[in-house]
């Protein structure tokens, strides 16, 4: 039996979680206007709101924010003691939209050790790639 403590997971505001819940039911990644047609009946009437629960969302590392497609996805790691992301890295589908997360430890120690070497202190890392997901390539073509 551990001994250390668990991270307590923050308490989220009502918007948050339902923030949160939408974007979990989506397949693919979600705009923020996306969401916010969705939960308007759920009493979320601007893009501010929305935009701000995403952010807390960010920051709380349950939520990350696909560049390239402009919209959202919810972390596919678990959530638990320790849990650190690191440099997480996104395959995109072009044909079906699916986006896959995965951590890429190597790749972010090279990207570390070239920023020392070059004096560079990066404010943010974003890596994204984009083709045919295994599902669309072995699919028949129309």
């Amino acid at each position: 039996m551990s001994t250390a403590a668990k991270t307590p997971q923050p308490e989220l505001t009502k918007h948050q979680a339902l923030v949160l819940q939408a974007l979990a039911r989506e397949a693919n990644p979600a705009s923020a206007y996306a969401l916010l047609d969705q939960l308007r009946d759920e009493g979320l009437r601007a893009p501010q709101q929305v935009y701000r629960a995403l952010d807390k969302l960010i920051e709380y590392g349950l939520v990350h924010r696909v560049e390239s497609l402009n919209s959202f996805v919810v972390c596919a790691h678990t959530h638990a003691e320790g849990h650190d992301h690191g440099l997480v890295v996104f395959a995109i589908c072009d044909t079906c939209g699916q986006v896959d997360e995965f951590l890429e430890p190597a790749v972010e120690r090279r990207l570390k050790t070239w920023s020392k070497a070059n004096s560079f202190r990066p404010s943010s890392t974003h890596v994204e790639m984009h083709g045919t997901c295994s599902r669309c390539a072995a699919a028949p073509a129309a």
